[in-house]
Formats: structure tokens, sequence, C-alpha cells
């Protein structure tokens, strides 16, 4: 069986964590982040506010992304070998993958193929203490978590509703643990129903 997990919300909502946790004790497990699929800083664009325009889907090579998840939707095995996964045998067949971003349900062909979908949410004075204090190799220029950042987060989440994307919503001010133990017990019963 192949199940796809995303593991999506807002910038330092806890998706990393979470994902990094989740990995370490779910079998035949693979991470996809989205992260690693910006396009070079010289092909984002600066918008209307002024800003580079790292928080739009035009950042991120998509495509790229989606022949990642069809890799490994094709040879669930290979692809984590590839990766340095370890197989178990024991784990009746199943094969799961974890996509974490911040515009996972944004891009229409890959919504349909999760088999489950989390988005986490912290409130705005949260969200913009955690990003002021992580350190990223661009730089946030002042400004930019209010004048882009937010504003873009706000923009996704509605087009997401609006299109009825089903997402569970996970409330990134519990602890890491409680959310960890949330979701880990949620796939294992999604998967013993599956089954």
């Amino acid at each position: 069986m192949k199940y796809i997990v995303g593991i999506g919300g807002m910038t330092n909502g806890g998706k990393t964590t979470l994902t990094n946790n989740l990995l370490k004790v779910l079998p035949n497990c693979c991470v996809i982040h989205q992260d690693d699929f910006f396009k070079p800083q010289d092909q984002i664009a600066v918008g209307e506010d002024g800003f580079k325009q790292w928080d739009v889907l035009e950042s991120l090579d998509m495509e790229a992304m989606l022949s990642t998840v069809q890799a490994w939707m094709s040879s669930p095995r290979k692809f984590a070998r590839a990766h340095g996964v370890s197989v178990r045998l024991d784990a009746s067949d199943t094969h799961i993958l974890i996509l974490e971003g911040f515009l996972l349900y944004s891009y229409k062909p890959l919504v349909d193929l999760y088999s489950r979908r989390y988005f986490l949410t912290i409130p705005y004075e949260e969200c913009k203490w955690r990003r002021s204090k992580r350190s990223y190799a661009v730089p946030d220029p002042p400004g930019l978590f209010d004048g882009h950042v937010w504003p873009m987060y706000q923009k996704y989440k509605r087009e997401m509703e609006a299109n009825g994307v089903e997402v569970v919503y996970l409330d990134g001010m519990k602890s890491r643990e409680e959310l960890f133990h949330q979701v880990l017990e949620d796939i294992q019963n999604s998967l013993l129903n599956c089954s």
C-alpha cells in the first residue's frame, strides 16, 4: 500500500519538526521537503510590495516536485533505497511518503494524491516571533513578514478553503509531543482502516 501524507501550513508553524519526528517512527517512510524546490534566487520576481516573492507558488519548481512524487509512486522501494531509507520487510508492504511544505495544497496536480492532509496553524504574533528567531540563507529584509509573508499565507489559506481542499487543522501551539502523538495515532488508524 502507498500512503501519502501532507504536512502543510504556515511558515514556522512546526511542519519540519513534526515531519522529522514522524519519519523516525513510521515504517518505510520517505520525505520530500517543498523548500528543496525553490527556484534560484535570480529567478524570484520582485512584487509590487517591493519584496522578492518567495512565498508564492511561482517561486517553486512544482513540476520538479511532482516528478519526484511520481518517482516515489512508481517504485517506493527503489526511491527509498536511493534516498538512504531502509526498507523494512515486516511492514506489510506499506510505504509512506510525507510531503512537507507551506504551499502543498495550492498546486492542483498534487492535491488529489494525498491520503491525508494536515495543516498547522499558529497565531500571527507567535508566527512573527518564531520567524524573527530563525536565520535563513537569504535573510528577511525589514517589513517582509507584515508586507509579504503573512498576507501570502492568508491568501493561499483562503484559496485552499475556497477550493474545498479538506485538511485536518492542527494547533501549532500544542507541544511537539502532543502534535506528534495526535498525528501518528491518526495516521496509524487511517492505515488500519485502509488495510
